[in-house]
């Protein structure tokens, strides 16, 4: 929904004009009927991944890497 308030409208009531922005509203500032400026929502923030913050917690046998033994890797293999 876009809104066009005048500039001296937009000064007495920006608090509310702010709130109803950051709720999803576009509002369209005028002065003397003529458009000006545009207020719109902020997206959000995107958060930053935090790498290790599982360190410490998980742990890997010794012979993750090591290759199946043959019965296992016949069943992979849907022998």
């Amino acid at each position: 929904m876009k809104a066009v308030i005048n500039i001296h409208e937009a000064k007495t009531q920006l608090s509310r004009i702010v709130d109803e922005v950051a709720a999803g509203a576009e509002v369209i500032i005028a002065k003397a009927g003529k458009p000006m400026a545009r207020l719109i929502p902020l997206a959000p923030a995107r958060h930053r991944k935090k790498f290790g913050l599982l360190k410490g917690k998980l742990r890997i046998s010794e012979d993750f890497n090591a290759p199946l033994a043959p019965d296992v890797l016949a069943q992979f293999e849907g022998r």
